[in-house]
């Protein structure tokens, strides 16, 4: 091995050193490498955050934490909470499919698109707040609204209810949502009712002063939430008359 060795040219002990150093170097600068800032990697790391601590938790800080970064990185590319906000329930709008206006089944179909709405703001507890703080600036969100009006149109719809329709439905969409991740809290308090204990607090009340709410206390409890969202979004639907009729 020494003959090989010689052959070779022998590495001095300084060089030897040197050339393990450029390796720990190597490794070291390997480890605080970062991926680079971008908006999708913000909009990202905010879906995390609100899935598993809800929407209450999400600050630009909390965002800048987990990315392993300051808060000022985050403002070279989203200005504030709000645009950060505005830029999430524009991702969850652009996965709802929005179908070819049919005048036969526009009802139906409005249906449809706010059900998708309403899935995707579920996923994320709290989030549909967002929805409910200003005017949309994402053209993303402002597609469901043009979906949900063209097909309002299409069903014969005239122009300004249609209008407020969709306005109203988007609304209550978020609304409910927003509802709905409130009572998916776990309770804290120990003051959670379930539909047989609501019954029972309804039944009661003295009669003489609640004499329907008693006498309706299961009708006044059935249902669970998507029954419920249906049948409001029905009732708006069918209080809509075509423009034509």
């Amino acid at each position: 091995m020494a003959d090989r060795s010689a052959s070779r040219g022998t590495v001095s002990r300084d060089q030897w050193a040197a050339q393990i150093a450029a390796l720990g170097d190597t490794r070291a600068t390997s480890r605080s490498r970062k991926a680079p800032i971008t908006v999708g990697r913000i909009v990202d790391t905010a879906f995390q955050l609100v899935e598993a601590e809800g929407f209450e938790a999400l600050t630009m800080r909390r965002v800048a934490a987990a990315l392993q970064t300051g808060p000022s990185s985050l403002y070279a590319h989203v200005r504030n909470k709000a645009e950060l906000d505005d830029l999430l329930i524009g991702e969850l709008c652009a996965k709802v499919t929005l179908p070819t206006p049919d005048p036969a089944r526009w009802q139906e179909q409005v249906l449809d698109v706010c059900r998708q709405l309403r899935d995707q703001y579920l996923r994320y507890p709290g989030i549909s707040r967002a929805a409910l703080a200003g005017t949309p600036n994402s053209l993303d969100t402002l597609r469901i609204g043009e979906g949900l009006l063209t097909i309002l149109l299409t069903g014969g719809v005239s122009p300004q209810s249609a209008a407020w329709a969709s306005d109203a439905a988007f609304l209550y969409v978020s609304a409910h949502s927003f509802e709905a991740s409130l009572r998916q809290r776990p309770e804290e308090d120990g003051d959670g009712a379930d539909r047989a204990e609501l019954i029972e607090r309804f039944k009661m009340l003295p009669e003489s002063r609640f004499p329907t709410t008693v006498a309706y206390a299961r009708e006044l409890t059935h249902g669970d939430e998507h029954d419920r969202f249906d049948f409001t979004l029905g009732v708006l639907l069918r209080g809509l008359v075509p423009a034509t009729s």
